[in-house]
């Protein structure tokens, strides 16, 4: 009998690393951290542009390393908190639009990360990377279809508004670019936290470093240049719009009561602020300005009275020789609207060329009836103008336009005026055309067509806001404007390919 000992078999070796499933303790750390971040990247006025490329590194390892619909909970409380929060800091107050608007926003934010979760173990490695920032970029689009919000909420974009070099890049992808950028980055940091290999770092790198060096190539380069038009934009005193405002508070049943009331207990507080604008016009117009832009609501008047005080801003501009855009908001005893809010373009021999009525009225807090959406423009010695009103301008799709200068009457408030006007100046670089926002109660702003800021005014740091810019009279052509959402269409439909590859695709015996 022998005495060697016996051997066990060899067993199978795979060079396949042991797949980790998911940690039944969600990692609480990165939810904390992410959703702190998150606060900050809202498109508000404490915004860290820093921290919407931080948020979503920490919240996707979070949901990575959780269960699927624990951590889906979670990420969605985390965008229901950064909602809560955006509302507070911008001083909307809550009503149950607000409140629904919130919890929904909350939902669709969160369908991004769902889809990386389940469907990342399931692909190709290159393949995955592109789940969530095809959702993200995806998402942020279909916001803008099915919701009220526009881009004033959910668009990440909006952060970046500083960066022109980057920004550049809306002006090929629409917004949804940036978000794509900033997701794309996020999948790669949690790839390589994972311990891929460091190809997918580099080719990152590459892709973001070639978005950047071609923005600062367009900008140093290529700079918008040729004739410039003096254009001034103009908002009533401090006294006169308080006086007014006063006036209107006595009457609590809102706009149809302002409309129903005596002339001698409304024209008077209104008249002052009209002559305040006129005389803000003729003093401008002598400066040298071809265009004035009056605020949104800037005139306020009854609906017996809105002929007059029409034809006294026509008579203006006649005799000041300048092209005239006034904002007006007509107070009418009709329900349930009880008025318009309008802007009216007047020519320097005083004919009206256009009156727009504002198309996208602020959900839950304006009542007027929308106008058609439909962005008037007209040819003149200074260009292509066209006009919006306000919250319009937070939908890509209506501020497409062929314009050269875009003029955007506004009305504000002091905690949200600034943040608002960053957003709209992303359409100029969209559209290639200057973007002229003259804010009552805000912050006004000029832009070039490569989001260059060519003049600003704070209203509540001034007894008078005026605003005076030269700017280019030829705007250009951009990508965008020639092939609209097609990025975005294209993010959705990758999207949709990569969830029928994962559903489809048989399961490796390492995956079940």
């Amino acid at each position: 009998m022998s005495n060697t000992a016996v051997q066990p078999p060899p067993q199978p070796t795979t060079d396949r690393p042991r797949r980790r499933t998911p940690s039944r303790t969600p990692a609480w750390p990165l939810l904390l951290l992410g959703t702190a971040a998150l606060l900050f990247a809202v498109g508000g006025r404490w915004d860290v542009p820093a921290a919407a490329w931080l948020f979503p590194v920490l919240l996707l390892r979070f949901t990575r390393l959780s269960r699927v619909w624990p951590g889906a909970l979670w990420t969605w409380a985390a965008h229901l908190a950064a909602a809560v929060f955006w509302v507070q800091e911008s001083a909307i107050g809550f009503d149950p639009v607000v409140l629904a608007g919130a919890l929904a926003l909350a939902a669709l934010q969160t369908l991004p990360f769902v889809a990386d979760r389940l469907l990342v173990a399931r692909l190709h490695p290159m393949a995955a990377s592109l789940v969530f920032p095809a959702g993200v970029a995806g998402i942020e689009f279909l916001i803008t279809l099915v919701s009220p919000f526009g881009t004033a909420y959910g668009s990440l974009a909006v952060t970046q508004h500083g960066d022109l070099p980057l920004l550049q890049v809306v002006s090929v992808t629409g917004p949804w670019g940036i978000g794509f950028l900033i997701a794309y980055v996020a999948s790669t940091v949690n790839r390589l936290w994972a311990g891929a290999r460091w190809r997918s770092g580099l080719l990152c790198t590459a892709v973001l470093l070639g978005v950047l060096l071609a923005g600062g190539a367009r900008t140093a380069f290529f700079p918008p240049q040729g004739t410039t038009v003096r254009i001034a934009g103009v908002s009533p005193a401090r006294g006169v719009t308080g006086s007014l405002r006063a006036t209107l508070a006595r009457f609590d049943d809102g706009p149809g009561g302002v409309a129903a009331a005596p002339a001698a207990a409304v024209r008077p507080a209104m008249t002052a602020v009209e002559n305040d604008l006129l005389a803000a016009t003729r003093r401008e117009a002598a400066a040298g300005a071809k265009i004035v832009v009056w605020p949104e609501e800037a005139v306020r008047t009854r609906e017996p009275d809105e002929a007059a005080a029409i034809a006294a801003a026509r008579r203006q501009a006649r005799s000041s020789g300048v092209y005239l855009e006034i904002g007006v908001r007509v107070y009418s005893t009709t329900p349930p609207a009880y008025g318009r809010d309008e802007a009216l373009l007047i020519d320097p021999r005083g004919t009206v060329l256009w009156t727009y009525q504002k198309a996208r009225p602020i959900p839950g807090s304006e009542r007027f009836t929308p106008g058609d959406g439909h962005v008037p423009v007209v040819r003149t010695p200074y260009g292509r103008l066209a006009n919006v009103v306000c919250y319009d301008a937070d939908f890509p799709a209506l501020m497409r336009s062929r314009a050269d200068i875009m003029l955007v009457p506004s009305h504000d408030w002091k905690e949200y005026g600034a943040a608002h006007t960053d957003k709209a100046g992303l359409r100029a670089v969209e559209n290639g055309y200057a973007l002229i926002r003259q804010d009552a109660e805000g912050v006004s702003a000029a832009y070039d067509a490569e989001g260059h800021v060519l003049a600003t005014s704070d209203y509540f740091t001034t007894g008078r806001q005026t605003m005076v810019a030269y700017v280019p009279v030829h705007g250009v052509t951009t990508v965008y404007d020639r092939i609209g959402d097609t990025f975005a269409w294209l993010c959705l439909a990758t999207l949709a390919a990569l969830t029928v590859t994962a559903v489809v695709r048989p399961r490796r015996p390492a995956d079940r």
